[in-house]
C-alpha cells in the first residue's frame, strides 16, 4: 500500500487550497499544512517549488506538484484510481474536465476575482469580475435544476473545484439568493462526510 508523505503549501482562505484540503481529506490521506501567505510565496525557497509564486504547492515525497486541479487529479489517479472522484467512463470523465475547466476560466474571473477586489484590495475591473459571475451562477442555476452535482449522480472533483469561491461569492459582493438550485447543491457538498468549512472573509460586503 502506497504511505503518502505529502505537504500541502497554501492559506485558509485560498479557495484554491482549500478543494486541495477537501479532497485529500474525502481520499482519508494524511498531510502537513505549511502556510504559504505572501511574503512567504516570493521568497526564492517558495520559488523553488513554484516559480510562479502561486498556490496551492504539494509535496508528496520527491515530486513536487503546482496547480490545484492538477493536483486534484493527481491525488485520485495515485491514491485512489477506482474511486468515483475522476470516473473512468469518457462522457463522465470529460463532463468532470469541462467543470474543471469553468472552475479555472469563469469561476476563477467572475466570483474568484471579485472576491480577490473587495476583501484583498486586488487590482481588476469589479464590474467584469460581477458580469462574469452572473452568466456562470445563471448558467449553473439552469444545469443544476434536476440535479444533484455538477458532472454525474455523484460527486466527482468537479463539485470540489467549483464549490469554495461560489459559496463564497457574497464575500465579493455577489448575491447567491437568486440562484436557489445552486444554494442547495453548496448545501450537498457541505453535507459530504469529510467537508470543512473555508473561514470566512472578515470585510462584510453588501452585493451589488
Amino acid at each position: 500500500m502506497l504511505q503518502p508523505d505529502i505537504t500541502l503549501h497554501g492559506t485558509p482562505l485560498s479557495g484554491h487550497a482549500h478543494r486541495v484540503e477537501l479532497l485529500l481529506l474525502a481520499l482519508g490521506l494524511p498531510y502537513r499544512y505549511e502556510a504559504a501567505p505572501a511574503d512567504v510565496r516570493r521568497s526564492d525557497a517558495f520559488r523553488t517549488l513554484n516559480p510562479l509564486g502561486q498556490i496551492p504547492v504539494l509535496q508528496d515525497g520527491d515530486l513536487t506538484l503546482a496547480d490545484s486541479n492538477a493536483i486534484m487529479v493527481y491525488l485520485v489517479k495515485r491514491y485512489a484510481p477506482d474511486s468515483d472522484w475522476l470516473p473512468a467512463e469518457p462522457v463522465a470523465a470529460a463532463q468532470v474536465q469541462r467543470w474543471l475547466s469553468i472552475a479555472a476560466g469563469e469561476i476563477m474571473h467572475g466570483p474568484s476575482i471579485a472576491r480577490l477586489v473587495a476583501q484583498f484590495g486586488f487590482q481588476d475591473d469589479p464590474a467584469r469580475a460581477e458580469m462574469i459571475a452572473a452568466r456562470v451562477l445563471g448558467f449553473m442555476e439552469s444545469h443544476l435544476a434536476g440535479r444533484a452535482y455538477l458532472a454525474v449522480d455523484h460527486p466527482t472533483l468537479a463539485d470540489l473545484a467549483c464549490y469554495s469561491y461560489v459559496a463564497h461569492a457574497p464575500e465579493g459582493g455577489i448575491p447567491l439568493e437568486p440562484y436557489p438550485a445552486v444554494r442547495a447543491w453548496l448545501a450537498r457538498v457541505e453535507a459530504l462526510p469529510f467537508f470543512k468549512p473555508m473561514p470566512r472573509s472578515p470585510i462584510p460586503v453588501r452585493a451589488a
